[in-house]
């Protein structure tokens, strides 16, 4: 009982100690409390009953009884790091037992072996198990050991075998009420989807895993640790870092498994080192070292020597001592046969080549680069990392660029496997390397042409297909609908004064329930077919211009395009331009209230300042048609409206060339259906909403009790203009719920998702719309982002706080405009011109950005 019922079984085990049993009885009541104790309690009461259990079984002179509970402590032992005992006691046990118990014991030891890092010796132990369990048709056993062995087999890169390993257990258990042994099952399938690379599939089997696990009332190590690898893949480091170390406070309580511990570490180590926090992943991993040589785990303790190395040489350090630890590192994992080996080899051949050592690296990195023909697709892409490096060291700047394309499709493939635009978005960090050495190869050996193609090769490429919608999931529905009615009674509750701890918390885990659905979805499109042309962009530039900012070891580079050519300019320092960024920003917050009419000369003088630093000696060959800026994801949060050379244009803004393209080529939707809606709380009550109704004839408007979620959804769907007026929220936290208030509450990014097709043109009149959060290599996150890849063509946004009775003019100015034929960028250039010269107005007309191409 103690798999299938664990606190049911503790229960039962501890009412037959109450009834003075016989030492037979009274070992296996022991045995079931220690079991309990090691998997999900207090190490020191599991060794205690153990021992207790060995001793009554030696009293009641059962030698197969005392094999058995040898087999139980000799896991305990191990996990407590106590690896001789523990190996001794299996010995013992082996002796003491025969036949069916005998297996028992070898499929414990087989357990151990791998938690150790002993991988072939766990094979061999539990091929011996498994045959003697089937001839005794012990299933239950026998499924134990199939999912024991298939998880070896993932260890050592043998995905296929693990996944008939797998397939055979699970037939098992099917014909079992073992409940926590199902769930392990499912939790093994997730590790197997993850290891063959399909992230959405792991995270969702490792969900159902949890929720299989909290009926028991059990914690969840091991599901923990897996969890956070997935989601480091996933590119969600800081979340795993969090769970890893939330998961070290409770084992810490519970006085739990010290292997477990140590393995916890490790993961908070890695996932540190990934979210680029390089102290607290040294700190982690030195002490996970330390506690794998204590427990003697040598496969266990490699891994951990490789992430401090890696941690140490992010903090800047390099040296021969640190070649000599990587290397090294490297011959152990290689000789382990462990599927990191090859990062082993790249770290060695990376300090290698910065010390200059080209003879030493060149060796390395050729070692490393075998990877890059086989096996999951992110270690493939440390193959290709390496042979680009290789090819860099060889002075073969077509090699590094081979390397690099070669590496981001396999990059490529792997992102259209994830549905979620989040993971799309985040998985991109992966190829932020590849794509910088070929941009660098590109400024140092290629022309203009070149250096533009690798600039959008990895730039916004989640925008270049819309995300995977989900099938009819009631469940993620009725937690939007929940979520939206929480977050409306919280607001409520704020605006009255009263507290709201309890909503906040019930919001909180409604956003990670709905979060976890969309994480699952897997991607349908295949990969982006259409590559970048630029011979097809100069020619739809026509007379007008686009402006593409790389950056490169920190410089900014202008790649200006038209007039049948692309031409480079160098800019400043790109650190300096995201300070002067902020500066403009918390400038533009203080002009929307009245009184600070001062602080308008200052934010003139950055936006000055500005164009010095992003557009050089750009900004004088501009000519005299409409502009297209390209700024890398750091930077969408300049108003370039403020920068003098574009003040008085047709400017509008795109994530890439690529997608302002699209935008181009993007049919206006049929029918030209108009929508316009009024959210609540306005100060102004979404005051130009009635008089622009007024220009387009007989349009929808959605106000008060109809301006609800699921109507305004609805009538969005493919409409050819939508006006919303509505308080933005912009979440740094969490992107994806970004919202509009509704008259029932927020609409967030999920809900825009959703949509068939987008309005084709969509003006968003509040606040902070155009905010979004670079995630990624350099891909953008947020409620306009949402849009673009959705069918419309052109959003006009705002990225500050704006003043709301300015709002007003600027909007029934650019309706004016709209109304009339002109682009949207068209008409917000009017607009602007139209607006008085005061502070509050002047300000709100830089604050807002047509972006797209419509």
């Amino acid at each position: 009982m103690v798999f299938a019922a664990p606190n049911d079984a503790l229960a039962r085990a501890e009412g037959v100690l109450h009834t003075d049993p016989p030492p037979l009885h009274a070992s296996v009541a022991h045995q079931v409390i220690g079991i309990w104790q090691r998997d999900w309690g207090d190490m020191r009461l599991a060794l205690d009953h153990l021992r207790r259990a060995r001793a009554l079984a030696a009293r009641a002179d059962s030698a197969e009884r005392e094999s058995d509970v040898l087999g139980t402590l000799g896991v305990a032992l191990v996990h407590a790091g106590r690896t001789r005992q523990g190996l001794a006691a299996f010995e013992r046990g082996i002796e003491r037992g025969t036949g069916h118990t005998r297996a028992r014991v070898l499929y414990r030891r087989a357990y151990s072996w791998w938690v150790l890092g002993h991988h072939r010796e766990a094979l061999d132990d539990v091929r011996r198990a498994i045959t003697v369990l089937r001839q005794a048709g012990d299933v239950i056993w026998t499924a134990r050991a199939l999912t024991l062995r298939a998880t070896v087999h993932l260890a050592l890169g043998a995905v296929d075998r693990a996944d008939a390993d797998f397939t055979a257990a699970e037939a098992l258990w099917d014909t079992t009420g073992q409940e926590h042994d199902k769930a392990d099952a499912v939790e093994s399938r997730g590790l197997a989807a993850f290891r063959s690379g399909d992230v959405p599939a792991a995270l969702r089997l490792l969900d159902e895993a949890e929720e299989r696990y909290a009926k028991l009332g059990t914690p969840t190590f091991m599901l923990d640790i897996r969890r956070c690898e997935v989601l480091m893949a996933a590119g969600l480091a800081p979340e795993a870092l969090a769970e890893a170390d939330a998961a070290i406070t409770v084992l810490d309580g519970l006085g739990g498994q010290s292997t477990r511990k140590a393995e916890l570490l490790l993961a908070a180590a890695r996932a540190a080192r990934l979210a680029g926090d390089p102290v607290t992943a040294t700190a982690r991993a030195a002490l996970a070292v330390r506690l794998f040589a204590g427990q003697r785990r040598t496969w266990w303790e490699a891994h951990a020597q490789l992430v401090l190395i890696e941690a140490r040489v992010a903090t800047g350090r390099s040296s021969g001592r640190l070649v000599a630890d990587a290397v090294r590192v490297a011959e152990r994992l290689s000789s382990f046969g462990a599927p990191a080996a090859p990062e082993g080899w790249l770290l060695a051949g990376r300090i290698a080549l910065d010390l200059n050592w080209a003879e030493d690296a060149e060796r390395y990195l050729a070692v490393a680069a075998r990877s890059r023909r086989g096996g999951p697709p992110l270690a493939r892409m440390t193959g290709w990392a390496a042979q680009a490096l290789w090819a860099r060291a060889t002075g073969s700047g077509r090699g590094v660029l081979e390397a690099c394309r070669r590496g981001l499709d396999v990059l490529d493939d792997h992102r259209t496997t994830l549905g979620a635009s989040e993971l799309r978005a985040r998985a991109t960090a992966q190829g932020a390397e590849l794509a910088a050495l070929a941009q660098q190869v590109s400024l140092e050996r290629g022309g203009p042409r070149q250096l533009l193609m690798w600039s959008e090769r990895w730039r916004a490429t989640v925008l270049s297909a819309p995300p995977t919608r989900p099938p009819a999931d009631p469940t993620l529905l009725s937690g939007l609908t929940a979520y939206r009615e929480i977050a409306a009674r919280a607001e409520g509750a704020r605006m009255d004064g009263r507290p709201v701890p309890t909503l906040e918390r019930e919001q909180r885990r409604l956003e990670r329930e709905i979060r976890s659905r969309t994480l699952h979805i897997r991607g349908e499109s295949p990969g982006d077919g259409d590559r970048f042309d630029v011979g097809r962009l100069l020619e739809r530039l026509g007379g007008g211009r686009l402006v593409e900012i790389a950056v490169l070891d920190g410089r900014v580079q202008v790649l200006l395009c038209g007039d049948g050519r692309v031409r480079r300019f160098a800019g400043g320092a790109v650190a300096e331009a995201e300070r002067e960024a902020e500066h403009v920003q918390a400038g533009l917050r203080r002009l929307a209230h009245p009184g600070a009419e001062a602080r308008l000369p200052v934010v003139e003088a950055s936006g000055r300042r500005l164009e010095e630093l992003l557009l050089g000696e750009a900004a004088a060959r501009l000519g005299s048609g409409p502009v297209v800026v390209v700024p890398p994801a750091r930077l969408h949060q300049v108003p370039w409206a403020l920068l003098p050379s574009l003040r008085d244009r047709v400017l509008s803004v795109s994530p890439s060339a690529s997608s302002w393209l699209r935008a181009r080529e993007t049919e206006p939707t049929p029918g030209g259906r108009r929508v316009l809606v009024r959210g609540p709380g306005l100060a102004t009550g979404g005051a130009e909403v009635p008089e622009v109704a007024g220009r387009y004839g007989r349009p929808t408007v959605l106000e008060h009790e109809d301006a609800r979620a699921s109507r305004v959804l609805e009538e969005l769907d493919g409409a050819a203009l939508a006006h919303i007026a509505a308080h933005g929220t912009f979440r740094a936290d969490s992107p994806m719920f970004s919202s509009l208030r509704m008259a029932d509450g927020p609409l967030i990014v999920h809900d825009f998702e959703r949509l068939a097709r987008s309005p084709y043109r969509i003006i968003l009149s509040s606040c902070d719309t155009a905010r979004l959060a670079s995630v990624g290599a350099d891909e953008l996150l947020g409620l306009v982002a949402a849009l673009l890849p959705l069918g419309t063509a052109g959003v006009v946004a705002s990225s500050a706080p704006v003043n709301d009775e300015a709002v007003v003019a600027l909007m029934l100015a650019l309706h004016k405009g709209v109304s009339a034929g002109l682009s949207l960028a068209e008409a917000l250039r009017d607009a602007r011109a139209a607006l008085p010269g005061d502070a509050p107005h002047q300000a709100t007309g830089w604050a807002f950005t047509a972006f797209g191409a419509a």
